[in-house]
């Protein structure tokens, strides 16, 4: 088919026509357009349509045969999309119906030979944007639009798509049929779920080949008004203040939608729908419809009537329409907050109150107040102050933090005989500011009567301390003061004693009438009760009131000091040498006095005896020390008393005669005493010390023969068979040669053992749990010595006395040796019972040393040892 190319501008008369269908119902609004020509014309051309002008041209192709064109438009406004196809016939065009509806056949422009001998360039396939309605109802698959190459006329040409929602997940949602180029929507669409498709169309021959070069598809989902507006929170919370100005911001409540925010669908608007409470009015609040934005829109606001709103919000997507749009509610909670805008007042104008003099932390008076602000907050809580009626600060007002209430709290102790009642004027506050434009209330402030009550005062001691001064030594019965105290109770005759409460040293008397102090004895400032010169005493003033009262008062007695001591020498003890001008003593004095009444002291001999200025001499140093040393040349090793002289330097001064033991000693080259020496010094001689030395050889000399007598005690007690007392002996009060045994049920024993006392083996072998109890116990033992192997014995005394003597020795064998039970009866004895006893060697033997065994072996002693007399 033959084409040609030409230029044409649109008719103005057919874009009228169809700017008067697409404005109608919508007014005359913005349009934008796109020109989507068919089947032989697959050209876009963008242009712009607005009060009835043309900005734009495009090429026209006229054809023999008429062409549709279909236009798509946009209505900015609503955001719908309309279809409207032109048929052309020539250079004409009969605009049609608005539609909602997709291009048919698109073909990409391909090179084509002109008549007079031009070449056009090549052009790729240019499609449009394909655009699906979501949620459509079918029937599927729906046909979106055909593609064709210009050369399908010529060869076999196959069609396919590739991309997201053809052979990449979502599988399937778009098909193309590969002959005829149809491509299909399978199932329904979802905005909210994909808003857009990108696939791209691919042309090839029967064998693969490429004919065209593939083209980009897009394909936009067209939303629909199918998703509610979804607040973000359902309640939502939020607080204004009370007395808050109209246009106070609030709060602000969000709603999202899920559809297209730039279309009607996703254009959400809010309103109010109720206000609970409608006080003052109903309208308290308004909203903004496109923000959510909640404010005050009338005055009134007050805690204490509302303290809180409930106000529903509706959120309408298409802008609010609600005819077609969709809408969903919140609640928004709206707290009224208190501002201090009621101060306190007092329940009454006048309190009182009663408090006993002297007393201090006691609640005199409580006071009362009403607010009606929030409990508990800065606006309510309750701050009261005293603004007249206690200069000196007897009182304070502290507030209870629970009630509220002001406690009228005494804090410095009031005096009867100086007020008897108090008038005060307090105020009360808030701890937060008023409002403001909120005065305070005459109500606010309110008159305290507190009335002192009179009590018996203790009396006191005007001067407590009371300090006098005087020097020591006065004689007794000695005025040194009047020490008084004052009664303040004025209003009440009674009268005050005096005593003593402590007085360390009993120095003191005082009258118990007017307080007058004398001395019962001398007062010695050197005394062990002062300190620093001070004497302290402690008297008691006590009324006759119900009940008494008493009071104290220390005295303080400063002591003058007198010079009433003598000096002491010191040291009292000295060591010498017995040569001159080896060593010497230095020497000096104390004094119990204070200064001026001790040095500089005097040091000097006395005359009598003459032997002392003879043997010694004294240098002074300085005014408390000096040296005493030999006069002569020589003098013999002892003990000296020396007498000295000591005079301080008091008026009058006062002297002492100290003696000092002088020890004298022969000294080294050092000018130490040596050991000989020290002991001469002493004052023992040459023959003392011989004497002690003798006594002390004398006394080791006895000790010594004292040990060598035990040891050689000790060896014959065990080289000698001695003889023990059977009260005494252990062995004895364990080993009972009375009884009878275990009977003849006892069978573990053999007595035939008493002949072969060697033999053990039996006794080792028995089984635990069947031994006697005067058996030994078998076990691990210290080691000793072996006892010596003895012969068989002729008879059974050899024997008893072997055995005896080897226990006697051996300290590890016990009283229960089971080798000393001779009550045994067992079977398999040799011996039928004791008597059946016998010796071959028997008349030959003596057996009166059994005597000797004590009154356990008498009977057996008589039995063989005396038995043939009788």
């Amino acid at each position: 088919m033959k084409r040609t190319w030409l230029t044409v501008f649109l008719i103005y008369e057919s874009l009228n026509i169809f700017w008067w269908k697409c404005r109608s119902p919508y007014g005359k609004k913005s349009l934008s357009f796109s020109l989507l020509f068919s089947a032989d014309f697959p050209e876009l051309m963008p242009g712009i349509l607005e009060d009835h002008k043309v900005f734009k041209y495009w090429d026209w192709v006229t054809s023999e045969e008429p062409v549709q064109i279909h236009i798509l438009l946009i209505h900015h406004s609503v955001r719908r999309n309309f279809l409207m196809m032109v048929q052309t016939v020539g250079r004409k065009m009969v605009p049609g119906d608005l539609a909602q509806q997709q291009s048919d056949t698109l073909l990409p422009w391909r090179q084509h030979q002109s008549p007079n001998g031009l070449r056009r360039q090549k052009r790729d396939w240019v499609i449009p944007p394909i655009n699906v309605p979501e949620n459509s109802r079918g029937p599927f698959p729906q046909q979106l639009v055909r593609i064709r190459s210009d050369k399908d006329k010529e060869i076999h040409i196959r069609y396919s798509i590739t991309g997201v929602g053809a052979d990449q997940p979502p599988m399937e949602v778009f098909s193309i049929d590969p002959v005829s180029g149809r491509m299909y929507v399978t199932r329904p669409m979802d905005r909210e779920e994909r808003a857009s498709y990108h696939l791209r169309a691919h042309a090839v021959d029967m064998n693969g080949n490429k004919v065209e070069n593939p083209i980009d598809l897009y394909i936009y989902v067209i939303d629909m008004n199918d998703n509610r507006p979804e607040f973000i929170n359902q309640v939502y919370n939020g607080s204004v203040d009370e007395g808050s100005k109209p246009g106070t911001y609030v709060m602000t409540v969000t709603a999202n939608d899920a559809d297209d925010s730039t279309t009607a669908n996703g254009m959400v608007r809010y309103r109010i729908v109720t206000q609970t409470p409608q006080s003052p009015s109903q309208n308290m609040f308004t909203i903004n419809s496109e923000t959510g934005d909640i404010v005050t829109v009338a005055a009134g606001l007050d805690r204490e009537k509302v303290q809180q709103y409930i106000v529903i919000v509706q959120a309408t997507d298409m802008e609010g329409n609600l005819n077609y749009g969709l809408s969903n509610t919140a609640t928004a909670i709206i707290s009224v907050t208190d501002v201090n805008d009621n101060p306190p007042e007092f329940t009454t104008s006048t309190y009182s109150g009663e408090v006993p003099e002297n007393r201090v932390e006691v609640v005199v008076a409580n006071l009362t107040v009403m607010d009606r602000d929030q409990p508990h907050s800065p606006n309510w809580n309750a701050i009261y102050r005293i603004i007249s009626g206690d200069p000196s600060g007897h009182f304070t007002i502290r507030t209870d933090p629970v009630t509220n209430e002001g406690m009228v709290t005494v804090v410095k102790a009031v005096d009867y005989e100086m007020n008897r009642a108090f008038m005060l004027t307090v105020m009360v506050s808030n701890q937060a500011p008023l409002a403001s434009g909120i005065q305070m209330s005459f109500q606010s402030t309110a008159g305290v009567t507190i009335s002192v009550t009179d009590v018996n005062e203790a009396p006191y001691f005007p001067t407590n301390h009371k300090l006098i001064r005087l020097e020591e030594g006065v004689p007794t019965g000695t005025v040194l003061t009047t020490f008084s105290a004052v009664d303040p109770d004025r209003f009440m005759q009674q009268a005050v004693r005096y005593s003593k409460l402590s007085d360390p040293a009993n120095w003191l008397n005082i009258n118990a009438t007017n307080g007058q102090i004398t001395t019962a004895a001398v007062l010695d400032r050197e005394s062990d009760y002062i300190k620093n010169n001070v004497y302290e005493a402690t008297f008691l003033a006590a009324d006759n009131g119900i009940p008494p009262a008493s009071g104290t008062g220390t005295l303080q007695i400063y002591l003058i000091d007198i010079n009433d001591n003598a000096p002491e020498l010191l040291p009292k003890e000295a060591q010498i040498c017995e040569k001159p001008n080896l060593n010497v003593i230095n020497i000096t004095a104390a004094d119990a006095d204070m200064d001026p009444n001790v040095g500089p002291f005097v040091f000097e001999l006395p005359s009598v005896p003459s032997a002392v200025r003879k043997n010694w001499t004294i240098t002074r140093l300085n005014g408390d020390y000096a040296q005493l040393s030999l006069r002569i040349m020589y003098l013999e090793a002892g003990v000296y008393d020396v007498p000295i002289i000591v005079t301080d330097s008091g008026n009058p001064p006062l002297y002492n005669t100290s003696v000092i033991k002088v020890k004298v000693c022969p000294c080294d080259e050092n000018g130490d005493c040596t050991t000989i020496g020290a002991v001469a010094a002493a004052g023992l001689g040459t023959g003392a010390i011989i004497a002690i030395l003798i006594c002390i050889i004398i006394l080791l000399t006895m000790v010594l023969l004292f040990v060598v007598w035990m040891k050689r005690r000790e060896k014959e007690r065990h080289t000698k068979q001695l003889l023990i007392d059977p009260e005494d002996d252990v062995r004895d009060n364990i080993l009972k040669y009375d009884e009878e045994g275990g009977g003849e049920e006892d069978q573990d024993y053999d007595l035939s053992q008493l002949q072969q006392p060697e033999t053990m083996d039996h006794v080792l072998n028995k089984t635990p749990g069947v031994r006697r109890v005067d058996e030994r116990p078998i076990g691990a033992e210290p080691q000793y010595p072996i006892r010596p192997v003895i012969p068989h014995p002729g008879d059974i005394g050899d024997f008893i006395n072997e055995g005896l003597r080897a226990a006697d020795n051996d300290p590890t064998a016990p009283p229960y040796d089971s080798l000393l039970v001779f009550d045994y009866e067992g079977s398999g004895s040799t011996a039928g019972s004791v008597s059946s006893l016998n010796s071959s060697s028997s008349g030959d033997q003596d057996y009166d040393y059994l005597n000797d065994w004590g009154p356990r072996f008498k009977k057996l002693a008589d039995m063989y040892g005396g038995g043939e007399e009788d």
